[in-house]
């Protein structure tokens, strides 16, 4: 089963989110409106617009209001997404050329800017100050996270508890928040915004720890950038991490990942130990324990299908491939 089967109840109303993502980005700027919408059409799982979208269908089985919301939480992620490209240097996200790569790293960044721009204003048709307040703290958060992961490059000294906290703010947030806004925007009772808001924190956990292990595992066509990635770029992850404490190549691998000349020219050599050692094992262990506790989290919400679509998908997401 696909992510896109699971999507069946909200097929229609994504579809209405794709349209609304192109309408979003226009600009009388030819090469802002081609450089925004390039962004836009190279795809993307449209995980948090989903998110938002099964939430809210929980309450009401009308869910267009929720629609513009939707939107600008894809949107927000795909800002973030561009801005990491010139960042990592990257020159494929998805299988495609990025922004930065067509088009440079100046207009990258005005070209997510001008994106979360838009995203802002179709927060403020809302007109509630509450769903402005989540979105400006989580945006502040989300930075702070993409910081973390900066300044912790090559930095082998960092625990488990380093790293959960790092890919709480880079990842997790978003995909919490996108739950509870759905929930919001229904006008749910609190306990059920709250438990929304935890079922979507441990599955966006769940989320990028599978993530940081297909980075080792998957090949380049799958994940539509280069194997290993990470460690190229000396970003230590869970794997990494387990490896270099537990392995009996530990302290190889954690004087070969100190070294950004090593991570560049030795990462085949890193990846093939961090492989043979349990680090993957470990991580899918982590995974499917968060994957549990957010499936828990659905026992306090409306008894009705989505739930169980809810719940598919948190299996999905911890045992995908892609």
């Amino acid at each position: 089963m696909t992510n896109f089967e699971l999507f069946n109840y909200i097929s229609g109303e994504l579809n209405q989110v794709e349209e609304q993502l192109l309408n979003n980005i226009h600009s009388d700027l030819p090469v802002l409106e081609s450089a925004s919408a390039h962004l836009v059409k190279a795809g993307g799982k449209r995980l948090r617009p989903a998110f938002a979208l099964l939430s809210a269908k929980l309450f009401s089985d009308s869910v267009q209001d929720v629609i513009p919301l939707a939107t600008a939480l894809e949107l927000i992620h795909m800002a973030t997404l561009v801005h990491d490209d010139v960042i990592d240097n990257s020159s494929l996200r998805r299988g495609q050329e990025t922004v930065k790569s067509g088009w440079g790293n100046r207009m990258s960044i005005y070209a997510g800017n001008f994106v979360f721009a838009n995203a802002l204003l179709l927060v403020e048709s809302y007109h509630r100050s509450d769903i402005v307040d989540v979105l400006a703290d989580t945006s502040m958060r989300i930075c702070e996270g993409e910081i973390q992961q900066m300044v912790s490059c090559y930095d082998t000294q960092q625990g488990l508890k380093d790293y959960l906290r790092r890919i709480e703010r880079k990842t997790a947030l978003l995909i919490a928040v996108s739950c509870q806004l759905g929930a919001m925007a229904m006008n749910a009772a609190p306990r059920e915004i709250t438990a929304l808001k935890r079922y979507g924190y441990y599955l966006g956990m769940a989320f990028q720890v599978t993530d940081d292990i297909l980075d080792f595992t998957a090949s380049e066509e799958v994940l539509g950038k280069p194997v290993g990635s990470d460690i190229r770029q000396g970003v230590i992850t869970l794997p990494s991490i387990y490896a270099i404490k537990f392995d009996q190549r530990g302290q190889k691998l954690k004087t070969l990942l100190s070294s950004p000349d090593s991570c560049r020219q030795r990462a085949e050599e890193i990846i093939d130990i961090i492989v043979q050692s349990d680090g993957i094992a470990y991580a899918y262990q982590v995974t499917n324990k968060y994957a549990d506790l957010a499936i828990r989290q659905l026992q306090l919400l409306p008894d009705v299908p989505v739930r169980k679509a809810l719940a598919d998908l948190a299996c999905f997401i911890s045992g995908r491939d892609y």
